[in-house]
């Protein structure tokens, strides 16, 4: 089930327990896996969400994401050199308005996204809002504040972490996380409208053939779809 939205005034201290600092240890290590590859083919990217953060639960995903627009055959060329293997291929875009994404899904907890097209700025600090680390933060063990679905901002301690709710410190969490109001108010109002009337479809979600590359299904859609050439030409 999903988490909900809470609106809980007072912080709340969460304390690690031994089996979790263990769980995130291994989850980032793997997360360190795929980062590696990709930074062996000069390809920065990020994993963002409860890994970065540290809250994580055995249901955790493993969210890598490469923040700039990229050939995806030198982004599936560097997995594969290091021997990681391929599930699945899905482009898919959120709604009309949103920049179009490649998904490499490695397995079903384990996924590499990148855009196929330039993103707003509110897309970008989309990832930035659940927090989000480097391989060089992985490295060094450090941890980053970022928001869950719940829409807590996560704050890590030495032990584990803080939470509190953000509804009514907006400013406050979106100076925290070092991006702009507009952003934390958007997530907001997502997460509160999906909380109400529950997870809507995605406007486009295309699974790739063995044969095709994201680059020629992306071409096929905006021939055939005027929102998709209008989003391309846009930013």
């Amino acid at each position: 089930m999903a988490k909900k939205p809470m609106i809980r005034q007072e912080q709340t201290e969460v304390i690690y327990s031994k089996s979790h600092w263990r769980l995130l240890d291994e989850l980032r290590s793997q997360a360190m896996r795929i980062m590696k590859s990709l930074e062996k083919s000069h390809i920065f990217s990020v994993v963002h969400g409860s890994v970065a953060r540290g809250d994580v639960t055995p249901k955790s995903d493993i969210d890598v994401f490469i923040p700039q627009v990229l050939s995806s055959f030198i982004i599936e060329t560097a997995l594969a050199r290091a021997g990681i293997p391929i599930n699945r291929r899905v482009l898919v875009q959120a709604t009309p308005t949103y920049s179009l994404k490649g998904c490499i899904e490695i397995d079903e907890q384990k996924t590499v996204s990148f855009p196929l097209s330039r993103m707003r700025k509110t897309e970008r600090e989309f990832y930035m809002f659940g927090g989000e680390a480097t391989l060089g933060m992985l490295r060094e063990g450090i941890r980053t504040p970022g928001v869950d679905k719940r829409l807590m901002l996560i704050e890590p301690t030495s032990v584990g972490h803080v939470e509190g709710t953000i509804i009514g410190r907006e400013e406050q969490v979106a100076k925290t996380l070092g991006i702009s109001v507009e952003t934390v108010l958007d997530r907001v109002r997502v997460l509160t409208r999906r909380d109400k009337i529950g997870r809507t479809g995605l406007f486009i979600e295309r699974e790739l053939l063995s044969d095709e590359t994201f680059e020629s299904v992306l071409k096929k859609l905006a021939d055939k779809k005027p929102e998709v050439r209008r989003r391309l030409r846009t930013v």
